[in-house]
């Protein structure tokens, strides 16, 4: 499912660079390309909570990226409701494990999401906040990027998802700084860091992140990762 999330954001992205460039027959041409790839997303039988929830996720995605065209809302949550019927059915039970674990995970205080404890992670909460907030599979790829952390990394929302953390912070950080923290935290640990700004345009800013592991059934299937901006920085927690 990974590769088809790519291949969608990949010509989200080619379609933005012919946007760019004034070509409006590529634009048309790769425009009806995307039609297979969703039909392929939409077509493909999950296997898991975490890839229903791709697939809901996606599906909301889209709506809300199509707010402006009628026509293409009306198909879209036709689709979208044609996904939860596949699912859930009659199954209150499977249906109530999945919004249990993504709709409804409870964030920590100390997270600095600015809410109190017991707010839910939640596409309306999570895009309001200054706070930048994804999560991440556990082949390290996005599943999910709130407003903030889809504005500081210059893409939509739909195009993060399936796309590799390296493709942004690049292969050398990810590997020296970032992968053993994302793998403490999917072996179970809640992980806590700061780290410098890896963009050039920001020198001298720090971030601090938060790592907390999403579980379905007692199984780690993601990361959350929590970020924001400090100011002061205490000894020894920079990440080299």
């Amino acid at each position: 499912m990974l590769a088809l999330f790519h291949a969608f954001s990949m010509k989200c992205s080619q379609i933005q660079r012919a946007i760019k460039l004034g070509d409006d027959e590529l634009v048309a041409s790769l425009d009806r390309e995307l039609e297979p790839l969703i039909a392929a997303i939409l077509a493909y039988k999950a296997v898991s909570l975490l890839e229903i929830y791709m697939q809901l996720q996606f599906m909301n995605n889209l709506i809300r990226e199509e707010a402006d065209d009628r026509s293409r809302v009306l198909r879209n949550s036709a689709s979208l409701s044609a996904l939860i019927d596949r699912y859930f059915g009659g199954a209150s039970e499977a249906a109530g494990e999945v919004f249990r674990v993504f709709s409804s995970e409870k964030i920590d205080r100390d997270d600095t999401l600015g809410f109190e404890e017991g707010s839910v992670l939640n596409d309306v909460i999570l895009d309001s906040l200054p706070n930048r907030v994804a999560v991440v599979t556990r082949d390290y790829r996005y599943l999910y990027s709130n407003a903030a952390n889809s504005e500081f990394l210059k893409s939509k929302s739909m195009e993060l998802v399936g796309r590799h953390i390296s493709e942004f912070i690049g292969s050398e950080d990810f590997e020296i700084s970032l992968k053993a923290k994302l793998d403490a935290c999917f072996a179970g640990e809640k992980v806590e860091c700061l780290y410098p700004s890896y963009r050039q345009i920001e020198p001298g800013k720090v971030f601090r992140c938060t790592i907390t592991p999403l579980r379905a059934k007692e199984e780690v299937i993601g990361a959350l990762l929590v970020m924001h901006e400090i100011i002061a920085v205490p000894a020894g927690m920079l990440v080299a």
